[in-house]
């Protein structure tokens, strides 16, 4: 076995000279040769041409790499070039190398840095850090933020954010949300049962209210209300900029200044003030409301904090950033499973006989208790992710090199998952007969180590609560084109959603 010394790894062949791991130098340099190590630029990948480098490969028409299909460019690359693959001459950003099998990506988290630095969105970025460095300070949050102060920040939240316990006492709350958007469905079926309006919408508008249902100590926005017109359309039209701008601008340079910031990120910027705004005005009547209220479990997730920490900031900033990267991710998620049930009308059969059985009556109350003998809703969501993940990759950032984690291509890959193209959530079932021992870093929808996803347990619980609503209310179905899956700026069916919600 040879070995490739980088920067900050040790990259390794097979016998046949494809590269097969990458590991950190502290794991093996005592045993390695470092006289016979390979050179980083014999790690294989797309080649760079003169001044364009690999940039041109991404750009319309000219270009075979698409952006929005990230999935699928990951999967040439992997059939090519193997299991590491480098990524080179990306104009204003550093190579990227894609890891491809579970045991070395293992191998980076158990041995990644106690501050490890996630590439960011060099449009939030700029927004925390330069443009509104006078209202962030020194808490500028877990998103976008790195090192110390990232550190700082999320010690201050993790023991309440990351706590089982403490996600499953919003269990009333969360459900209230889903009954609320179970009742939209209704209003809004057309004579096709089918929605009038855009589904991934209206489970953007559902994600909304169930931040801030743990967010606040106040019901709701009231984005269901009034005969279900939204009273407050600002922040539901703000986040739906968000969620598609932040994709933009952090795919394309900018050369940031007081003239030459481009018009897609103006209008970032603006909806990013808006949401900071809104979310000051209702979170500061929260905290308002901890003052007159006495001990008890029944105060929110920022009040929580705010009693912990006594800092009404760290209580916004958290808000602000469960607002920016806790909405999409969540509802996209739901969008995902929805489908998959509806093109699946078997397995949802299974699931609905056990929703029924658990809850037999439409008023029957949503507990922490019957959501644990809920498994196969919990496999039918687990089995979504696997196949397709909201976000395909996760990333580590060296002094030099991007370290990218493709969980997505390794999920679906016969070698880690059996008949990988089939939606089959009984694998993740002791019960049954196709279940086995996965490796556990050859699926991570929520990443792993330090930096994985801060609102997962909440994120979990939504699912749960959202589609167990849904399929004791509905069965539902899809009798159109089957629809691609594409990056935007969440990994999502490319299409609109038009299932049938057929009342039981």
């Amino acid at each position: 076995m040879k070995y490739l010394k980088s920067t900050r790894r040790l990259i390794s062949r097979d016998t046949n000279g494809r590269f097969i791991s990458a590991v950190e130098n502290s794991v093996l340099e005592k045993n390695v040769d470092f006289k016979n190590a390979l050179p980083y630029r014999s790690v294989p990948g797309p080649k760079p041409l003169p001044y364009l480098g690999n940039t041109w490969r991404f750009i319309p028409f000219v270009g075979d790499f698409e952006i929005e299909h990230i999935d699928k460019v990951s999967e040439r690359l992997y059939k090519r070039y193997g299991k590491i693959v480098k990524m080179e001459g990306l104009l204003g950003r550093p190579d990227m190398v894609f890891l491809f099998d579970p045991d070395d990506i293992e191998k980076v988290f158990r041995q990644e840095d106690i501050l490890p630095y996630r590439p960011s969105m060099p449009s939030l970025n700029y927004y925390k850090h330069v443009y509104r460095k006078e209202f962030f300070g020194e808490h500028g949050g877990v998103i976008a933020v790195h090192g110390e102060k990232w550190q700082s920040f999320r010690s201050k939240v993790n023991q309440i954010m990351m706590q089982p316990r403490i996600a499953k006492m919003y269990v009333k709350a969360i459900e209230s949300t889903a009954q609320e958007f179970v009742d939209r469905i209704e209003y809004l079926k057309n004579e096709d049962y089918e929605l009038s309006e855009d589904l991934l919408n209206e489970l953007h508008k559902w994600s909304l209210e169930c931040n801030y249902s743990k967010s606040s100590s106040r019901c709701s926005f009231g984005l269901f209300g009034q005969k279900f017109s939204p009273r407050y359309p600002k922040i539901n039209k703000r986040c739906e900029y968000i969620f598609l701008l932040t994709y933009r601008s952090s795919n394309s340079k900018f050369h940031f200044g007081k003239y030459s910031e481009p018009p897609t990120f103006v209008k970032y910027i603006e909806a990013l003030d808006t949401i900071r705004v809104i979310c000051m005005k209702y979170i500061n009547k929260s905290l308002e409301d901890l003052k007159s209220s006495g001990s008890g479990n029944e105060i929110s997730v920022l009040q929580r904090v705010l009693r912990l920490e006594n800092d009404p900031k760290i209580a916004i900033i958290l808000a602000l950033d469960m607002f920016l990267v806790g909405i999409d991710t969540t509802s996209n998620a739901a969008a995902s499973v929805l489908y998959q049930l509806a093109i699946h009308p078997d397995k949802q059969q299974i699931l609905k006989d056990e929703v029924l059985r658990i809850l037999p009556d439409t008023s029957t109350p949503i507990t922490n208790q019957r959501l644990e003998q809920m498994q196969y809703l919990r496999a039918c969501i687990k089995e979504t992710m696997r196949m397709y993940p909201v976000v395909i990759g996760n990333g580590r950032q060296t002094t030099k090199d991007c370290v990218i984690f493709q969980h997505y291509v390794i999920s679906n890959q016969e070698q880690y998952f059996p008949e990988s193209k089939e939606f089959l959530p009984e694998r993740w079932l002791k019960s049954c007969h196709l279940y086995k021992e996965y490796h556990p870093f050859a699926s991570l929808p929520f990443g792993f180590g330090r930096r994985m996803c801060l609102g997962r347990r909440f994120a979990e619980l939504e699912l749960q609560i959202l589609l167990a609503k849904v399929i004791r209310s509905y069965s539902i179905e899809y009798h159109h084109e089957k629809l691609d899956y594409f990056i935007h700026p969440m990994y999502t069916p490319n299409g609109p959603l038009k299932l049938k919600f057929i009342k039981r």
